[in-house]
């Protein structure tokens, strides 16, 4: 399979293993799980108090899952991926506790599962790659960098985009993403816009549209986890992703 177009990105060969995929999913269900969360909270909303229960508990038996799926890795438990281990989990954990908490309350304990699991994910890529040598690994360049960098921002659940006065504002977290690159990652079949799925950060905002990666996306992304270009042999740091063209805000 291939996720590269003109050049554009990298060759997308295979992720290191199902399980990182796996992972990568996972914390798309959490940022779909926390917009819907979001999106419940809006004042003027009266939905049952406990219609977030069922999702929670649909959570919990994927982070369990994901969970066991590692464990049958056979990786060695070193410090860093027994400290993986130990965040998935907190996760299960913590999303089965919000089954009996408030909505307000059961927010705040999936808040930071979506970055977590892409954190999890790529600690366990990077295990595996040590074990199989073998492993492709995408080339460095600051074309692949750089948009490596916002597919990343997209599965933690950090981008999204809204439309006033004709033209497109990028919502992100800490790391600034052009709408340009949006474009092209979209261009490749890389991400989709979920539109009006989350509200705006700023009150009383409208709906904005999340930005979330398709299979394609998921599977680039993998492929290109564990391969931190500043800790390989011979590599090359590439420089930071440019400052946003159009108005960035917090997510």
């Amino acid at each position: 399979m291939t996720a590269s177009s003109d050049g554009l990105l990298f060759d997308v060969t295979a992720s290191p293993t199902p399980v990182v995929d796996r992972l990568l999913r996972l914390a798309d269900q959490y940022v779909q799980h926390n917009d819907a969360m979001d999106r419940y909270l809006i004042p003027g909303k009266h939905a049952e108090p406990d219609a977030h229960a069922e999702s929670a508990r649909a959570l919990t038996a994927a982070t369990g899952a994901a969970l066991r799926t590692v464990l049958a890795e056979r990786l060695y438990e070193g410090a860093g991926l027994a400290d993986a281990l130990l965040r998935l989990r907190h996760m299960a954990f913590l999303s089965n506790a919000s089954t009996e908490q408030s909505p307000q309350e059961a927010r705040r304990l999936t808040a930071l599962a979506p970055a977590d699991a892409v954190d999890i994910a790529d600690t366990v890529a990077r295990e595996i790659r040590r074990r199989s040598r073998g492993i492709p690994i995408a080339p460095v360049s600051e074309l692949v960098a750089t948009h490596r960098s916002v597919l990343r921002e997209i599965a933690c659940g950090h981008v999204a985009v809204s439309t006033a006065l004709g033209r497109q504002y990028v919502h992100c977290h800490t790391t600034p993403v052009r709408i340009s690159a949006l474009r092209k990652l979209k261009s490749n079949g890389l991400t989709e816009r979920a539109a009006s799925s989350t509200p705006s950060v700023y009150a009383p905002g409208g709906l904005e549209d999340r930005i979330r990666l398709t299979a394609a996306g998921t599977t680039a992304l993998a492929s290109a986890l564990g391969s931190s270009p500043t800790t390989r042999p011979n590599a090359v740091a590439a420089p930071a992703p440019a400052a946003a063209s159009t108005p960035t805000r917090k997510r």
